[in-house]
């Protein structure tokens, strides 16, 4: 009697196109400050003179610089901060006002281009409102009292839509369930999110309250667009709102870090830069 042995198949790991490799490259500089050769020839199963190709290729881009046995994010950026509780909203007015003007009159050329337009509170938003009105036909969809009443205020005014709800009062946000709720029924064409601060991992804000909000309309809306001055560039807040795959377009008044730059890449969020 004859016994056939047969062995049992070399398992085949999946190989990586080399665009693929770099990718993935770029995700664990990202998210560990630093990689060695060694960690990612195990990682992505591939030899080390490939992995010193690669990063060889990724420094000529501008992408790392290379070390001793790895690679490192071409810029040293500081660890993000952690802010305490904001400034009341008056205050924060006058905060980075021409950063935030600038980026308000590019936000309003973009929502210009749109029907349906979901603003979030905030004092960047809420200087957008002088430029909206120029455009016809926008329908406007906030829970800032602020934003609802200065539109008011123009004899052509677009129409606007107030979520229902309690308002906190510094901000003159409405919030809670019912304002939750009422959104959440609603498509926008296009949504423009505050935050606090922003890092490699994504998007922050302070407010436990306010931030489901900020999620609705994100989640809503087909076109995502992140406003935010380069103050708040490595800033952390109490809440991560989002990542950067939620998020379609960052409009900001500074060209980003290495690693936010990296992480926007990784995401293809677009960046915009006002003049």
């Amino acid at each position: 009697r004859v016994s056939i042995v047969m062995s049992a198949k070399p398992e085949i790991q999946a190989r990586y196109l080399p665009q693929e490799r770099k990718k993935r490259i770029l995700n664990m500089l990202v998210e560990q400050g630093r990689v060695t050769v060694v960690d990612i020839s195990a990682e992505l199963a591939v030899s080390e003179m490939t992995v010193r190709r690669d990063l060889a290729e990724l420094e000529t881009e501008g992408k790392l610089s290379r070390v001793h046995g790895g690679a490192v994010l071409t810029e040293t950026v500081s660890q993000p901060i952690m802010d305490p509780l904001p400034a009341h909203f008056d205050a924060r007015l006058s905060l980075h006002r021409e950063s935030k003007m600038r980026i308000a009159r590019m936000a309003a050329e973009v929502a210009g281009r749109y029907q349906s337009v979901a603003l979030d509170i905030g004092t960047t938003t809420l200087f957008m409102v002088d430029e909206l009105v120029k455009h016809e036909r926008l329908k406007i969809f906030t829970n800032s009292v602020r934003i609802a009443h200065a539109l008011g205020r123009y004899a052509q005014a677009p129409e606007v839509y107030l979520a229902g709800g309690m308002m906190r009062d510094d901000e003159m946000a409405i919030v809670g369930p019912s304002a939750i709720e009422q959104f959440q029924q609603f498509w926008f064409d296009i949504a423009f999110i505050g935050a606090s601060g922003i890092t490699s991992q994504g998007i922050y804000d302070s407010a436990l309250d306010e931030t489901e909000m900020k999620r609705v309309l994100i989640r809503r809306s087909g076109f995502k667009v992140l406003l935010c001055d380069s103050a708040k560039f490595q800033h952390m807040s109490l809440v991560q709102v989002a990542q950067w795959q939620d998020i379609d377009l960052l409009i900001t008044d500074s060209a980003p870090p290495a690693v936010l730059a990296t992480a926007l890449e990784l995401a293809n969020v677009q960046v915009m830069i006002a003049p």
